[in-house]
C-alpha cells in the first residue's frame, strides 16, 4: 500500500501558515491544485479547518521543509511510517462459476431440506445465493420448483465439507441454547400422580391416632384393676 498523506487540506493550511514553501511545493506535497493553495493563502478556501503539523504526525521533518524552502524546485518527500497498519481485508461474496450457477437451486433445497435449522444467511454463506431466492425455493414460489431436485451442495462443488460442518455446528448450538431450560421446570404429571399414590403408604400414621389407641388401652387396664379389686373385697367380707 503507497504511503499517502492523512489530512491533506488541513496539512496545506499549517504549510501555507508556517513555511516559507512555494505554492506548488504544497500543492505537489498534499497533492492539492496550486491554485486551490493559493485560495487557501487568500482565506477565499478550507474556512474553518485548523492547521496539522505535518511534522508532529511523523509524515515530514524540518530538514525536509528547510530544504524545500532553500531551493523552489525541490520536490518535499512524505516519511516513511514508524508502524504499519495492516489493510482491513473484506471477506468477498462466495463466488460461484458460471457453470455451476445453474446448480445453486437445487443446492439450496437440499440444504433446506436437510438441514432447516441452517438461517438464510448460512445457506447464502455456503452457496453464494440472495434471502429472496431461498425464500422462493423454500415456499414453492421459484420459478423452476417443478424442476428442482435437491442435490448436495458439497458434491456439486459449491462448498466444502468442512464449511457445511462448521455451519450446521453453529446452528445447532444456536438452537440448543435456545431450548436450554431457563430454571427449574414442574415435574411431569404422570410422575407427580405416581407420587401421590404412593403417598400414604409411605407416610408414618398420625402421632394423634397413637395418642389416642394408647390412651384407650390405658383405661381398659384401669377398669380391669378396679373390677379386679372390688372383686377381692367382696370375698374378704
Amino acid at each position: 500500500m503507497a504511503n499517502t498523506l492523512l489530512m491533506p487540506k488541513a496539512t496545506a493550511v499549517w504549510l501555507v501558515d508556517n513555511t516559507a514553501l512555494s505554492f506548488e511545493q504544497i500543492a505537489q506535497f498534499c497533492k492539492l491544485h496550486p491554485l486551490e493553495v493559493g485560495a487557501i493563502a487568500d482565506g477565499d478556501a478550507a474556512q474553518g479547518i485548523k492547521g496539522m503539523d505535518p511534522i508532529m504526525t511523523g509524515q515530514l521533518s524540518r530538514e525536509e521543509i528547510a530544504k524545500g524552502e532553500a531551493d523552489p524546485n525541490y520536490r518535499l518527500k512524505l516519511l516513511e511510517p514508524k508502524v504499519r497498519v495492516p489493510e482491513s481485508k473484506r471477506k468477498a461474496p462466495r463466488y460461484t462459476p458460471v457453470s455451476k450457477r445453474q446448480d445453486r437451486p437445487n443446492a439450496i433445497l437440499w440444504l433446506v431440506r436437510n438441514h432447516p435449522e441452517l438461517k438464510d444467511a448460512q445457506v447464502s454463506r455456503l452457496v453464494g445465493t440472495t434471502k429472496a431466492t431461498i425464500e422462493q425455493i423454500r415456499n414453492r414460489t421459484h420459478w423452476n420448483s417443478a424442476n428442482l431436485v435437491p442435490m448436495d451442495p458439497v458434491t456439486l462443488g459449491l462448498c466444502s465439507q468442512i464449511d457445511l460442518d462448521m455451519e450446521v455446528q453453529k446452528a445447532d448450538r444456536g438452537r440448543d441454547a435456545s431450548a436450554a431450560p431457563a430454571g427449574d421446570t414442574l415435574l411431569p404429571a404422570s410422575e407427580t400422580e405416581s407420587m401421590g399414590s404412593r403417598a400414604p403408604d409411605m407416610q408414618p400414621a398420625p402421632a394423634a391416632e397413637d395418642e389416642e389407641l394408647d390412651a384407650s388401652k390405658v383405661f381398659a387396664k384401669l377398669s380391669s384393676l378396679k373390677s379386679s379389686d372390688s372383686d377381692d373385697k367382696d370375698e374378704q367380707q
